[in-house]
């Protein structure tokens, strides 16, 4: 390969997409869901970055055009197996989060075996809406655990009267429990919303490309 700024760029999205899950391995919560949130953000920005920067200076290469997809995938996929695990197994989470792993293992399977004529199922508008859905759908759910660790930390120590008396305008909230409260509640909704919003375009999407193929998929007469 080439070592353009393109290349490189992509090379650590790459490397980014493990090193999320590693921040929690080696970081108490809630230091490893800041540490994942900026190192995902990161990640995600260089997804545009790469492409673009490759175009305005051509340098457009081959292993740019290999590794781009795998490291989208690798983030989206690993982002979401980690978001499984600190969301208890949510099933408003989990089942555009199943929709998603499956249309990325069908169309990974659709390239492979399609070898060479794969180049039928170019990556379409739609799918790059897919795909930054997904990206921002996952940031702004990292967020949720920032702010639920915030409630923990402000809680810590208080009895649950007090805690019930603050929630329900009783008492003066000097800590801001209401605000992390509701900014925790915010997060996760908007996340998921934005996640079933892109497990639609993945559903679209998905649908498209297995047309596409059809025509490869047919036994000689």
């Amino acid at each position: 390969m080439t070592w353009t700024v393109p290349n490189i760029l992509t090379l650590l999205r790459l490397l980014a997409a493990p090193g999320v899950a590693v921040m929690f391995l080696y970081f108490t919560r809630p230091w490893a869901d800041w540490f994942a949130l900026i190192l995902f953000l990161f990640a995600a920005l260089t997804d545009f970055l790469d492409g673009y920067l490759a175009r305005a200076w051509r340098q457009e290469s081959r292993f740019g055009a290999m590794l781009d997809p795998i490291a989208d995938k690798a983030m989206v996929l690993i982002a979401l197996m980690i978001i499984t695990g600190f969301s208890g197994m949510d099933p408003w989470f989990l089942l555009p989060a199943t929709v998603i792993i499956f249309r990325e293992i069908f169309v990974s399977g659709l390239r492979e075996f399609l070898g060479d004529r794969s180049k039928s199922l170019r990556v379409t508008p739609l799918a790059k809406w897919k795909t930054t859905a997904q990206m921002v759908a996952i940031a702004i759910l990292f967020a949720t655990g920032v702010f639920e660790h915030s409630i923990i930390e402000r809680t810590a120590g208080m009895d649950e009267a007090t805690i019930a008396g603050i929630m329900a305008g009783d008492i003066p909230d000097d800590i801001g429990l209401l605000w992390s409260v509701r900014a925790q509640a915010a997060s996760w909704w908007g996340g998921v919303v934005l996640l079933w919003v892109a497990g639609g375009l993945t559903l679209l999407t998905g649908w498209d490309y297995l047309q596409k193929a059809m025509p490869y998929l047919k036994d000689a007469p």
